[in-house]
């Protein structure tokens, strides 16, 4: 089972939020925060960890908020000793935090926007952009390919260590050194892609919004 939170930027909660979820975490962590001098930049960090967090509680029961997070040499972030997998995503206005408890995780979020998707043919295998290019839609069959590519990276562990044209995706899964990936698109608004990835077959997600009030 898979489980997705996601919350909206709001401007109009942002002093309450801060007031009320940032004294639960680590002094450094507040200092980031605080550090940001654009609101939206901080709420989308603060909501990571609220929606982490809480959604942890309410899957599996407990509260991990006087544990530390972890990095893995890739900056994938981890909880030692826990059997839950976890990997958050954010793009626009949009914030979105996944969780597994038997395999790892990747989601990535990406919020379509008008650029010159040329300049990126060479992050695509030929087969790839060659399905792009004979799309109806070429800008959302891009953002499909580029939102696939960097979940199942995360679900991998090795971020942008590796280059996107380093495996193909065909038909909602890949393969790296031998290991298989599977991918789910996640709909959440029209005006974004989101795609969440798993070493193995997805069968159920939980789609969840995070109500502020």
């Amino acid at each position: 089972m898979i489980y997705v939170y996601y919350s909206y930027l709001c401007e109009e909660n942002h002093e309450s939020l801060l007031k009320d979820h940032l004294p639960k975490f680590s002094a450094d962590f507040q200092q980031k925060i605080k550090k940001y001098r654009r609101w939206q930049d901080a709420q989308l960090s603060l909501m990571g960890r609220v929606l982490l967090f809480n959604g942890i509680e309410e899957i599996k029961k407990v509260d991990l908020r006087d544990k530390e997070i972890k990095y893995t040499k890739f900056s994938k972030p981890y909880f030692e000793g826990d059997s839950v997998n976890f990997n958050i995503s954010h793009s626009g206005e949009i914030v979105i935090c996944a969780f597994c408890s038997e395999y790892e995780i990747g989601v990535d979020i990406e919020v379509i926007t008008d650029m010159r998707i040329n300049d990126f043919k060479f992050q695509m295998t030929e087969s790839e952009w060659k399905r792009i290019s004979l799309s109806k839609n070429k800008k959302n069959a891009f953002f499909d390919y580029w939102t696939q590519k960097e979940a199942v990276m995360k679900a991998y562990g090795q971020g942008l260590s590796m280059p996107l044209k380093s495996f193909e995706i065909f038909e909602n899964a890949t393969s790296i050194k031998d290991e298989k990936f599977y991918l789910k698109e996640i709909e959440i608004d029209q005006y974004y892609k989101c795609y969440v990835s798993l070493n193995a077959h997805i069968d159920n997600v939980v789609l969840k919004k995070y109500n502020k009030n």
